[in-house]
């Protein structure tokens, strides 16, 4: 290895920009050159890459997003769009390339790597739903910055005596508001691995009001199979059945744009490095991780065929706490 590549894909999330600074500085370190892919797998079909120093990452380790930039790229999902992006990898001599992304930038990044170039993706998704890490690169700060919004809703709930559904990210994995309606102590939470009825959550809402609660909260994923928009329409025909006024909030994007934690910074930057000494070594097509507090790796083969299953035993935590 002399250059490498490294690009962000997907979903923005919160410690990208320590991944990529963390790329940059330890391939600086074995005297690599290491260059920048701007706007994801479209700028490297467009030929967007730029060669980066170790001043090109400087103060970026504490800001949200990528500097690097992300966009969708439909022709990368044809083999003609893949080849474009290899030839204007082999054009600028670049042996290797690292993918910061999820699910879909893997995916990507496992299709070159079969056409026979070298790929190592890092794992990162405010999601969490990538198979080959227990946490992604991320998640500790969109967790944070939905629970910070819980409390606060919990707080006006409480002055007026209210429900509020909150509608939290996470596509089709309901990680994201598991944990944040466990951390936040939620009355009822609907995720899409468990089928939840809108009549059930009604009687939940119904239990916490004749119980005396001054507040009850409902934390809802956005891939649920009765998401926000069904159950308020729901709600909104059976007052009578909750005892609560109901408001709904949506968290949406604020989540993904929040300044990385410790957590994230760390996380990602030992993602990072070891990806590039995944290079190194020779070890190809591979997604770097974080399993049982180790550094490991996982075939991108394996990644990309496998569903990432959450701990369901902790919905049943949650309803125990609910009292």
């Amino acid at each position: 290895m002399k250059r490498i590549a490294v690009l962000t894909s997907g979903g923005d999330a919160p410690g990208m920009n320590a991944a990529i600074r963390a790329v940059v500085r330890t391939g600086i370190v074995k005297s690599w050159e290491i260059y920048g892919v701007e706007q994801g797998y479209s700028g490297l079909i467009a030929g967007t890459i730029r060669q980066m120093g170790a001043r090109d990452v400087s103060n970026i380790i504490q800001l949200g997003g990528t500097i690097l930039g992300s966009a969708r790229c439909p022709e990368f999902k044809t083999e003609e769009g893949r080849l474009r992006a290899i030839r204007e990898l082999r054009k600028r001599d670049i042996d290797g390339l690292v993918v910061i992304g999820g699910n879909g930038s893997q995916t990507g990044a496992h299709a070159l790597s079969e056409m026979g170039f070298p790929v190592v993706g890092v794992a990162s998704t405010i999601d969490n739903d990538l198979y080959g890490s227990e946490i992604t690169i991320g998640v500790d700060t969109a967790l944070n910055i939905a629970l910070e919004a819980i409390d606060r809703l919990k707080v006006t709930a409480s002055s007026h005596q209210r429900a509020f559904l909150i509608e939290v990210m996470g596509r089709d994995c309901g990680y994201l508001a598991l944990m944040s309606g466990i951390a936040g102590g939620a009355e009822a939470i609907v995720i899409p691995e468990v089928e939840t009825q809108p009549e059930e959550i009604a009687r939940e809402l119904r239990g916490a009001y004749e119980r005396g609660k001054a507040h009850a909260i409902v934390v809802v994923a956005e891939g649920a199979q009765h998401d926000a928009e069904e159950l308020e329409q729901y709600f909104k025909t059976h007052k009578e059945r909750l005892g609560f006024e109901l408001r709904v909030t949506r968290l949406g994007h604020i989540q993904r744009g929040g300044q990385p934690g410790a957590f994230d910074r760390l996380l990602a930057t030992r993602l990072g490095a070891a990806a590039v000494r995944c290079l190194e070594r020779g070890e190809y097509n591979v997604l770097v991780g974080l399993n049982k507090s180790e550094i490991t790796t996982t075939p991108l083969s394996e990644v990309v065929a496998t569903k990432k299953e959450i701990d369901l035993d902790l919905i049943e935590l949650a309803q125990e706490l609910a009292r």
